[in-house]
């Protein structure tokens, strides 16, 4: 006969529970967490409402676009016969018209020029100033960071007059370069304003290492911190386009040469002009030579838009 095994009882392990763990008697036990029952129902309820809101949205949004460029693919009279149907044939020559006769060509590149023009002298000198007021720690820097702030919420309408008599005084009146002037003095608040948060959190020790390598202030500003704050750049690079392109009180006052007239005060003049020779389908396709170029900016930038509002906002 073989003599019995005896097991030696394993010691219980550190997380298993014991007798000695166990809650002594009396003492009060957790209480459940209770779950709503009908939490899914609500949530489901909450994004559906959401999708119908945002789908509503785009509706709104894009008819007025659709309408226009439809109704500046018919004739006249199908425009007032039939404004809400499909166009029966293309009217391509409203396009023509509308760019060779009355002017949206010279129009479309004068703006180019102007909104270029201002849109890199905006940039370049508000990536520079929201540069030193982040990094660079002085005695007027919250000053000036608060003067840029008072020039966001001072109205334009209240500058109007003083600006046509200065711009005029300069020689500058009815001119590109007197409105690229005005026009990227506008902008640069909003630039500082908004580039200074991005330029505060980028990391001090890049700064610091190109610094020690060799590298001057304003190169580390254009090879190293000016690339990093990319998303910043393209976002206040987008807001700063569709404000310029479609400004229409600054050029109404300080450029009136009708040679140099931009979209905007074209397709104003074209309103009227094209309205009393019942030309609606030049005036139509005006329309949307002016919307091209902001649509197309958009529909390239807008991840890169999107990420920099975020970016911005976690900031």
């Amino acid at each position: 006969m073989t003599a019995p095994i005896m097991t030696r009882p394993e010691a219980p392990s550190k997380g298993a529970s014991s007798p000695a763990s166990a809650p002594a008697p009396g003492a009060a036990l957790p209480r459940k967490r209770r779950t709503n029952p009908y939490s899914w129902l609500t949530e489901s309820l909450g994004k559906g409402v959401a999708h119908v809101f945002l789908i509503a949205w785009a509706v709104i949004a894009l008819f007025p676009i659709l309408w226009g460029v439809f109704s500046s693919l018919k004739a006249n009279d199908e425009i007032f016969a039939s404004p809400w149907a499909m166009p029966e044939a293309l009217q391509w020559d409203n396009y023509v018209r509308a760019w060779n006769e009355a002017d949206i060509g010279r129009y479309f590149w004068n703006t180019i020029v102007v909104v270029g023009g201002s849109l890199i002298v905006t940039m370049v000198l508000g990536a520079m100033v929201a540069y030193v007021l982040a990094r660079f720690q002085f005695r007027l820097n919250r000053p000036i960071f608060y003067l840029f702030m008072v020039g966001m919420m001072f109205p334009i309408f209240l500058a109007i007059v003083p600006l046509f008599f200065v711009v005029n005084d300069l020689g500058l009146l009815g001119t590109h370069l007197g409105l690229i002037l005005v026009l990227s003095a506008y902008g640069l608040p909003f630039t500082v304003f908004f580039l200074v948060g991005f330029f505060a959190t980028l990391p001090e020790s890049v700064a610091e290492a190109a610094l020690l390598d060799g590298c001057g202030h304003a190169e580390t500003f254009f090879r190293i911190m000016l690339p990093m704050a990319k998303p910043g750049l393209v976002s206040v690079g987008i807001f700063n386009f569709l404000n310029l392109w479609n400004n229409y009180l600054i050029p109404l006052v300080l450029n009136p040469d009708p040679e140099k007239y931009v979209l905007s005060q074209g397709l104003a003049s074209l309103a009227i002009t094209q309205g009393y020779a019942a030309d609606y389908g030049a005036l139509f396709a005006g329309l949307v030579i002016a919307m091209l170029p902001v649509l197309a900016a958009y529909l390239a930038f807008h991840r890169q838009l999107q990420g920099g509002i975020s970016l911005g906002a976690l900031k």
